[in-house]
This record gives structure tokens, sequence and C-alpha cells, in this order.
């Protein structure tokens, strides 16, 4: 691949129409949409997690439904330790069995990133190498897959809907916790007695690379410090918008 050639990822069946099964899944949230989504995809629906400040929750949901529910991590080669700590713990104690940890292209980074520095010259030529490629490849033969998108996390994310379509992917996407607030998730996370990510309580608000995310500060927003100085704040897996399932949708008419 060229740099030239970095392109969004071409709709794939975006417009496809869903089957009624996928249609039964619009108006569920939280576990009762995971529990669903199985019952529908089965083995052939992955749980996409960053293993990051707030992932314990669609954690131990799909543990609870499945402790072999797929489970896809990309591991960027730039995580904070605490993070891979952090994974590693949870998946001790959720019991989870299909932990599939996806890496960049070796070759790729030789070519485009031979100093480990491209995410200060493009930080989003370096995404792409590092995240949305690799997820790309890694949900290949899988119908659905779940995200911990939460509407309150603001930006793109502010009209967020529990099922769409992935445009890129043409696969549905289901974004379980799209309606929960902040409350809402740290309730959960006591009532399960789920541990905290190491890095919350040292005023992260959000965790991604290490180069690309610092702690915020009272009263910005969640995802202030990602990409802090840079006008984004997507890593480009989510940045296409879908289509959401509903009346507006052509798919239903």
């Amino acid at each position: 691949m060229k740099r030239e050639d970095f392109q969004p990822a071409p709709r794939r069946a975006a417009d496809a129409p869903f089957e009624p099964t996928v249609r039964m899944l619009v108006g569920m949230e939280g576990l009762e949409l995971v529990r669903r989504a199985h019952r529908v995809f089965g083995r052939e629906v992955a749980l996409v997690s960053s293993f990051g400040l707030e992932s314990a929750v669609l954690l131990d949901m799909v543990a609870s439904v499945d402790h072999a529910f797929p489970v896809i991590f990309i591991d960027t080669g730039k995580l904070f330790p605490e993070t891979l700590a952090y994974r590693a713990r949870l998946i001790e104690q959720l019991g989870l069995r299909d932990v599939r940890s996806v890496r960049p292209d070796p070759r790729q980074l030789a070519r485009h990133d031979p100093d480990g520095g491209l995410w200060r010259r493009d930080s989003e030529f370096c995404c792409h190498l590092r995240k949305t490629e690799p997820l790309q490849l890694a949900l290949a033969g899988f119908r659905a897959w779940i995200t911990g998108r939460k509407r309150y996390q603001g930006g793109l994310r502010s009209s967020l809907p529990t099922v769409e379509r992935d445009p890129a992917s043409g696969l549905v996407k289901l974004n379980p916790l799209a309606g929960w607030s902040l409350d809402d998730i740290r309730h959960y996370r006591r009532l399960r007695q789920l541990p905290p990510h190491p890095l919350l309580l040292r005023g992260y608000g959000s965790v991604g690379c290490v180069p690309c995310t610092t702690p915020v500060e009272p009263g910005e927003p969640v995802r202030a410090g990602r990409w802090r100085g840079i006008d984004r704040t997507e890593c480009g897996i989510h940045l296409a918008p879908g289509r959401a399932l509903g009346e507006r949708s052509p798919d239903l008419r």
C-alpha cells in the first residue's frame, strides 16, 4: 500500500436490507441486546474491545452470555503497559476464553513507520495502519460486531443508534451502551465488582495509544485527551457514519 493510496474503506453491502431477525434487535440495549445478538449470530458476532476505561462492562456482559464469546483486541504496539496488564486481569477474572489479539502488518510498519514516529507526522495514517486495517482483517468471517461507544462521549457519537450497518464492512454493528450515562457505567461496575482501569485514577477520560493520549482537565469532554492539539477525536474505525435502523432508514421501507 502506498501512502497516496490511503483512502477510507469502500462501502460493501452497506445498503443491503436487514433480515427480520436483525430488525428485532432495534429497541434493545445493554445485556438484552448482547444476549439476543448471540442468539441471532452465534459465534459470528464479536465484541471489539480496547480494554480501556469502560471496557469491563461489555466484557462482563459477553462473559455472562458465553465465556467463549469472541473478543477482538487490537494491539497497536503503542498501548499503555497498564492497558495490557488490565487486559490480562480481566481475561482471568471473567474467564474469557476467546480473546484474539490482532496486530498491524509488520511489513507495512517497516515500510511506512520504520522509526515508530508516524503518529507524529501523520496520526490518521498511523491509526489506519495500526488499528483500522488489522480490524478489517480480523472481522472477516463475522456477520456482526459489538462496540462500546456511548452518546455521552460526544462528537460523532452524540446521536449514536444501538443498531446500525457498518459502511466499511457491510456488517451489522451493535452499540449496546449507546444510551448509557457515565453514572450507569460506574453503577454497573460497582454492582458487578469489576476492577477499574489503572489509569482511571490518574485523570484519564479515555485511553488509547501512549503518544496520542493525555489526561483530561476538570470540565473537559471525556475524549479531550485523545489526539490533543489535533482536530480529531476518532481513530478511524468508527469514522464513517453508519446507517441507523429505524424509520429514517430506507432499508426498512
